[in-house]
C-alpha cells in the first residue's frame, strides 16, 4: 500500500477516532447528571434523554467525514486509487479540523447538557431552553465540518 494511500485512511481513522471519543466523554459527562435526575423524578426521562444524545452528533459527523475520505479514495468501491504522499496527506489534513472541533465541542456540549439537565430538574418547563442553550454548542462541530468538507473537496484525485 502506497504512503498515500496510508495518510489518507490515518485522517479518516483520526476524524473517526478523535471526534467520536468527544461524543462519548459528552454523552458521558450528561449521562452522569441525567442518571442523578432521574433517579429522583422518573417522570423527565424524555426530556433528559433528548439532552444527553445532544453531544452524541460530533461522532456521526466525523464518521461522515471518514466515509467521504474513504469513498474518494476508492476504498469503499473496491481498491484504492494510488495516491502520492501530497494528496493523502491533503486528506489527514482534511480531517483534522471536524476531528479537533468535534473532541472539544462534544466535550463541552456534554457540560452543557449537563447543565440543562440539572435545570430541567428543577423547572421542566426550561427544557426547551436547555436544549437551544446546549445545540449552540454544536455550531462550532457544524462549521468544523463544513471546513473539513470543503477541503476534502478541493482535493484532486
Amino acid at each position: 500500500m502506497e504512503i498515500g494511500v496510508v495518510y489518507a485512511i490515518l485522517g479518516a481513522a483520526i476524524a473517526t477516532a478523535l471526534a467520536g471519543a468527544g461524543s462519548a466523554i459528552g454523552v458521558a459527562i450528561a449521562a452522569k447528571a441525567g442518571n442523578g435526575v432521574i433517579s429522583e423524578k422518573p417522570d423527565l426521562f424524555g426530556r433528559v434523554l433528548i439532552l444527553q444524545a445532544l453531544p452524541g452528533t460530533q461522532g456521526i459527523y466525523g464518521f461522515l467525514m471518514a466515509v467521504l475520505i474513504l469513498s474518494k479514495i476508492g476504498l469503499l468501491g473496491g481498491g484504492a486509487l494510488a495516491l502520492t504522499p501530497a494528496v493523502g496527506l491533503g486528506f489527514l489534513y482534511a480531517s483534522l479540523p471536524i476531528a479537533i472541533g468535534g473532541l472539544v465541542s462534544g466535550i463541552f456540549q456534554g457540560k452543557a447538557a449537563a447543565a440543562a439537565i440539572h435545570m430541567v430538574a428543577k423547572q421542566p418547563n426550561l427544557s426547551a431552553r436547555g436544549m437551544t442553550m446546549t445545540a449552540i454548542v454544536e455550531t462550532y462541530a457544524i462549521l468544523a465540518l463544513l471546513v473539513s468538507i470543503l477541503m476534502w473537496v478541493s482535493i484532486p484525485v
